[in-house]
């Protein structure tokens, strides 16, 4: 990058618009993972948008539960899931308080703290494979369930912030179907990244799950 990111935080109200604004906004902007071990930053390249009740992909789409209630604001709150029982997401908040909707933090490029992301991320083979996909960039950052409902704009020393960064050209921005969002919520060009950048995770379709055939079924 030629150059310096700009590092003025990102404020409340840069959350509290529709998620279909603020996902593509995300790019190029720096996120600040704050810890005892140190801080860690990483450029936004890949993001998906989660509209909440009118988005069949959305963990939000059937309405508010105890998983799901950070979605339901304040907006610039972080939300952490869990997937497939081992592996962790992150999402940003956003849009106005009392309804649903979020973006999923899909890749990025590690700014600084790239050496303690490397235990963590042993099998990346290159630093840019780091925080290649959600559960990467969760990983790699040290994200895990306790920081679920962590005010991303509570200011600098919060375990989470965002800066302003450098985000791309407008022309740089591309769209597309979300990656492994299937049914309904399929279609949606929800997911953005920056044109080119080697960070971004490949795209894959949804594929449903394999029920077992009778004959397939343990017999007693």
């Amino acid at each position: 990058m030629s150059e310096s990111p700009d590092r003025t935080p990102l404020p409340r109200a840069f959350f509290d618009r529709p998620v279909l604004e603020v996902a593509p906004d995300l790019l190029g902007r720096t996120l600040v993972r704050t810890s005892p071990e140190g801080p860690m930053e990483l450029r936004l390249t890949e993001v998906e948008a989660y509209a909440g009740e009118i988005d069949p992909g959305s963990h939000a789409f059937r309405g508010r539960t105890a998983r799901n209630a950070v979605m339901f604001g304040p907006p610039g709150h972080a939300y952490v899931y869990c997937t497939y029982g081992m592996w962790h997401c992150l999402n940003l908040v956003c849009g106005p308080e009392g309804r649903a909707s979020g973006v999923l933090l899909r890749a990025g490029e590690i700014l600084e703290g790239a050496d303690r992301a490397r235990p963590r991320r042993r099998s990346a083979r290159s630093d840019r494979e780091l925080a290649k996909g959600p559960a990467r960039l969760a990983t790699a950052l040290d994200v895990e369930l306790s920081l679920n409902g962590t005010d991303a704009c509570a200011g600098p020393d919060a375990p989470l912030s965002l800066l302003t960064g450098t985000p791309p050209a407008a022309g740089l921005v591309r769209s597309d179907p979300r990656t492994g969002v299937g049914g309904d919520g399929a279609p949606h060009p929800w997911r953005f990244w920056i044109d080119g950048d080697p960070t971004v995770s490949p795209y894959r379709p949804h594929t449903p799950r394999k029920r077992p055939l009778d004959s397939d079924r343990p017999t007693a």
